[in-house]
């Protein structure tokens, strides 16, 4: 193992993808193809259609339906293609709500902590609210309790159209709006149940709710035991919603459907490619090709789309998936546990959430009573030189911390960024700042 300097900073926050495992030389000769053949290049560095480059659209499909296994298969109408999943929920709020009529935003708590400012942007600053969830799933009875109260609310208050956005014909305002990470979330890396999706859809469909699914995380998926490999790792364990919203009880209640699957290349190919892919209804993903940022310029990451078209037309990119991507976070994560073991547990770290099967970029943990994860943080930064990021941070802001919304003794270890010979230095390190302030107590405050 390399020796790491002491004064050298391990970054265990950063949610990024380590540059050495993005397919560089892939991408050079897929680079090379679009930009010597003028049938590829020349539309590609003009504006696009509004739903994006058709071969990418077919061939993510494909790509979609192999994987997730989807009982027929998934059509290029039903895809959208988008400048990443930020982008594109950005989008979503412009298209499919409006803040003088859409009663809340739900999110599924811990949630993802940047999605909150382009809740924010979209007028719903102080109306989000958490879904709380523990051992058992989400508490569904909860959320149905406050939706009902919700609709009361907007009854009394005559909140029966949208004011700000007029009626269009592409378009659909919804009453509600659900996020969620379902599979291998930010921060905790669960995996929501079959049963909670099945009754998460029924839900939406009964108060007229948009679920959107940041499904970015479902191909990183590994054995969680390091002496049993996983059977199938190029195959879904659990069903979409979107593909639930599909089936379900004969389909959906119109054609809009009320589940949208916000996926990207960001963790897979690279961020900077800013391209990623939404599927819903046909009607859904026309309706969101018609954002008026893409109706002026066409659909974002016009060029980066025909080069990811040619990593995925010659199985490239499903290879580089399957024999790289998985195996070395695979690789990471057991590291990182190991580690975790060693060092944490002792002390009484506890990582409540496991299951067979591992995936993602992130490990959850839960500090012994009474640390504060804002303290280890600050601790761990300046006495150990590790970053790590505190359970606050995903609470949903502005919604009460009574119920399910409270994380403040949670820190969560990014184990996608550093090298990976970095990882179980940088777990002993934040081991070394618990210990501190186990023994020092009056170092952390209160």
């Amino acid at each position: 193992m390399r020796s790491v300097p002491a004064e050298e900073l391990i970054d265990l926050f950063k949610g990024w993808p380590n540059p050495a495992l993005l397919p560089t030389t892939a991408l050079a000769h897929a680079s090379a193809t679009v930009l010597s053949t003028p049938s590829i290049w020349a539309p590609a560095l003009l504006y696009g259609p509004d739903d994006g480059y058709l071969p990418l659209r077919k061939s993510v499909a494909e790509w979609l339906t192999s994987f997730y296994k989807t009982r027929d298969p998934v059509c290029f109408d039903r895809i959208c293609i988008t400048g990443g999943a930020s982008q594109n929920l950005a989008c979503i709020f412009q298209v499919f709500t409006d803040p003088s009529y859409t009663r809340h935003v739900w999110m599924v708590a811990p949630t993802y902590h940047l999605a909150s400012r382009m809740v924010d942007d979209a007028g719903f600053a102080g109306r989000m609210r958490a879904i709380p969830q523990d051992d058992a799933g989400l508490d569904l009875e909860y959320l149905r309790r406050e939706m009902e109260a919700a609709e009361r609310k907007a009854n009394e208050e005559q909140r029966f159209e949208p004011k700000h956005k007029p009626p269009r014909p592409w378009g659909k305002i919804y009453k509600h709006l659900i996020y969620a990470t379902p599979t291998f979330s930010n921060p905790t890396t669960r995996t929501m149940s079959l049963s909670d999706r099945e009754k998460l859809v029924q839900l939406a469909r009964e108060f007229d709710a948009l679920i959107v699914t940041d499904d970015v995380y479902d191909f990183l998926q590994w054995s969680a035991d390091p002496d049993l490999p996983l059977a199938a790792p190029d195959k879904a364990r659990v069903p979409r919603l979107v593909d639930i919203d599909r089936y379900l009880n004969g389909g959906p209640h119109d054609e809009w459907g009320n589940v949208v699957s916000n996926g990207s290349f960001s963790k897979l190919i690279g961020p900077g490619m800013r391209t990623g892919w939404a599927e819903g209804t046909a009607k859904f993903a026309y309706g969101l090709s018609q954002a008026g940022s893409s109706r002026s310029g066409g659909a974002p990451s016009q060029m980066a789309s025909t080069i990811i078209a040619q990593l995925l037309a010659n199985g490239i990119f499903q290879s580089h998936l399957t024999e790289v991507l998985q195996p070395a976070y695979a690789r990471r994560y057991h590291r990182m546990m190991s580690a975790i073991r060693e060092h944490l547990l002792p002390l009484g770290v506890v990582v409540p959430y496991s299951s067979e099967v591992a995936g993602g970029y992130f490990i959850w943990v839960r500090l012994p009573s009474p640390l504060r994860a804002s303290d280890i943080v600050r601790l761990a930064l300046e006495k150990e030189k590790v970053e790590v990021a505190a359970g606050e941070i995903f609470q949903v802001p502005g919604d009460s911390v009574d119920r399910g919304n409270e994380f403040h003794d949670f820190l969560r270890l990014c184990f996608a960024w550093v090298e990976e010979d970095q990882l179980a230095d940088g777990v002993r390190r934040l081991g070394c700042a618990i210990h501190d302030a186990l023994v020092e107590p009056i170092a952390v405050s209160t």
